[in-house]
């Protein structure tokens, strides 16, 4: 193993345990990695709770790649379990529960999108695991077992459920299982180490618990930071649209990231790119078409890159580049969107649009449509809308 560790370094906002200096006792993450003798098992929790993944998803998954790179083996664990109930973490109510369909649905899409950041083919450094495997055998017995090695006054102390209980919002007992099952997978799939947001830290340390209390060594932490949205000021989130989706169009993808403000270019160097951060061009302009070439890259190829490249400059940054429809042309209003889309030329026709839509192969704005029936009351609803059907076909709607 190398004893370089900048690779493990880079972006991280805390890992835990972490000894002091007069610490002789309590090992470092540094040096397990050092003294093992076989690849340390890194875990990678997602539940598929939505149809896409933004570029804040993606941090964590760079960074299991990072330990794929050094040597180790990375498990994805897709929560198709947990994402029946979904994290707590966070929420101010309590989530809506998904259908089994729902979730199988959003799993594969998840999978599709991280393929270009992970190493899906070299044999022993992958493993993509479903936590339904063990939770959906867990018995009462078992459920037991789990619910007494924590107290509810360790329950509330958890920021979400803090606040709720302070505000007196409810909170359902399903969802105090939520961090003991997540903590569970550590155990089922033996982790050395777990990646997680910086928000994920009672979770990690839950796993430890447990760990512990089976009787396997405890995993070590890995905290990532949350990353800004391209508005500067709030954390990446589809809703609030500041966020870019890896399954968005190139040109979509460009137009947004160069535009991000420049307080956030070394965040976004940082964390998204394996840039050196001391070679970056030092015109702020420069920084943000660099930022947006390179993650594009990344995601589509250099050649895909330079096109967005070259139709940002033609177009502008207000991505005038992409073609056009006029939304006046669309006869009436309500119309649906299997229509909208025969009518752009997108589609043949409306029933071949519908029939896009089922398949999974259209997006507004790089979210997913799944609603074949889905229909607009109104023009100003679309206005300045990209929609995408498959990879290369798009249009933007304007008056």
């Amino acid at each position: 193993m190398t004893q370089n560790f900048s690779w493990l370094h880079r972006g991280v906002a805390e890992i835990f345990p972490q000894p002091h200096n007069d610490d002789h006792d309590t090992e470092s993450l540094e040096k397990r990695l050092l003294n093992s003798d076989r690849p340390l098992r890194i875990k990678l929790g997602i539940d598929p709770t939505g149809a896409d993944i933004h570029l804040g998803h993606s941090i964590p998954v760079r960074k299991l790649r990072a330990f794929q790179d050094a040597g180790h083996t990375a498990v994805l664990i897709i929560g198709d379990f947990t994402a029946r109930i979904g994290d707590p973490t966070g929420k101010s109510e309590v989530r809506r529960q998904l259908t089994e369909a729902d979730v199988t649905r959003n799993a594969q899409t998840y999978l599709d999108q991280v393929r270009p950041i992970l190493d899906f083919d070299t044999p022993g450094r992958l493993e993509v695991r479903y936590n339904s495997q063990w939770l959906s055998q867990m018995d009462l017995g078992k459920t037991l077992e789990l619910l007494s090695t924590m107290t509810v006054g360790q329950m509330l102390a958890k920021e979400g459920f803090s606040e709720r209980y302070q505000q007196e919002s409810p909170i359902f007992l399903h969802e105090f299982l939520y961090p003991l099952m997540q903590g569970y997978d550590s155990v089922a799939v033996e982790a050395d180490v777990e990646l997680g947001g910086t928000d994920q830290k009672f979770n990690i340390a839950v796993g430890r618990d447990l760990q512990r209390h089976f009787h396997l060594k405890p995993q070590f932490g890995l905290l990532l930071p949350i990353l800004i949205g391209t508005d500067g000021v709030q954390k990446m989130s589809k809703s609030l649209s500041n966020y870019v989706g890896l399954g968005e169009h190139p040109s979509q993808k460009y137009q947004k990231l160069q535009g991000v403000p420049d307080n956030l270019l070394p965040q976004y160097f940082e964390l998204l790119t394996d840039l050196p951060l001391d070679s970056l061009p030092q015109n702020p302009r420069d920084r943000q078409e660099y930022l947006a070439w390179e993650v594009v890259r990344q995601y589509h190829g250099e050649a895909a890159a330079n096109e967005a490249r070259e139709a940002a400059k033609t177009g502008g940054r207000d991505g005038a580049s992409l073609p056009e429809y006029s939304v006046a042309a669309i006869p009436q209003f309500p119309a649906k969107l299997a229509f909208i889309l025969g009518a752009t030329g997108l589609c043949k026709s409306t029933a071949e649009g519908k029939r896009k839509i089922q398949e999974g192969g259209v997006r507004i704005d790089g979210d997913k449509i799944n609603d074949a029936d889905l229909s607009f009351s109104q023009p100003d609803d679309l206005y300045n809308k990209v929609l995408q059907v498959g990879k290369k076909n798009f249009i933007r709607l304007v008056k």
